[in-house]
């Protein structure tokens, strides 16, 4: 069904692929840059999340440390905060920087913010069609569906168009979290100036790993599309 089609599936693939390897390998650099610059006050990552929780009364979500590099995230389930040791106990600009984005999301959380609720709900459904895309992908190329391959090429646009929605609905959530980190980076005191500029520097890069992936997943949905129409003409 796809055999005709599906070496623009693997360009596809290989061109997002090095452009998201160039982005990540830019958004390390800049990270290991910014680790190099000191915070004046000398409070470290954990002690800057804590500090912007307290601003926005945030008392409930914990802090805790981590593995590995750059895996900083918020857990909306548990309101963890979980932060990289690099950022953890770095008092540099490139920690206050992610500790203040992180904590960005736990703020989202506590106002109710509409693109992450929804964002939220749709981890379940995300989960299981990341399982399936693989698996359908594989039928279609084979051509193992038989007299079934419109329907599951239909299918498989549906399980595709769920992570892409995903992918697309991620890209509000973390900019609007970074906006959130920055503004109270600047009225707080905690970075000003040259060290904000270069706060927002780093969160800048780490934004665009999440468009390199939203484009890629519109990608190959639109590959598929068409697909689609192709077989229906």
């Amino acid at each position: 069904m796809l055999t005709g089609g599906y070496g623009i599936y693997i360009i596809i693939t290989l061109v997002f692929a090095a452009i998201g390897g160039l982005v990540s390998n830019r958004l390390k650099s800049k990270f290991n840059h910014y680790s190099q610059v000191p915070m004046p006050s000398g409070l470290s990552g954990a002690q800057v999340a804590r500090r912007m929780l307290d601003h926005y009364d945030i008392h409930d979500v914990k802090i805790v440390a981590g593995q590995g590099m750059l895996t900083d995230h918020y857990n909306p389930a548990t309101k963890t905060v979980s932060l990289s040791p690099e950022v953890y106990e770095g008092r540099s600009v490139a920690a206050a920087a992610v500790a203040s984005h992180e904590c960005g999301h736990a703020v989202q959380h506590a106002r109710g913010y509409a693109w992450l609720q929804f964002r939220s709900k749709m981890v379940p459904a995300v989960q299981i069609a990341s399982r399936l895309q693989s698996i359908l992908l594989m039928l279609a190329v084979a051509g193992i569906a038989g007299g079934f391959g419109e329907t599951l090429l239909l299918v498989t646009i549906g399980v595709f168009g769920v992570t892409a929605l995903f992918s697309v609905l991620t890209l509000p959530v973390e900019f609007d979290a970074s906006n959130r980190a920055l503004a109270w980076l600047e009225s707080s005191g905690t970075a000003t100036g040259r060290l904000q500029e270069g706060a927002k520097d780093a969160l800048w890069w780490a934004a665009m790993t999440y468009v390199v992936a939203a484009l890629s997943a519109l990608a190959i949905l639109f590959w598929l599309i068409l697909r689609y129409m192709g077989r229906r003409d």
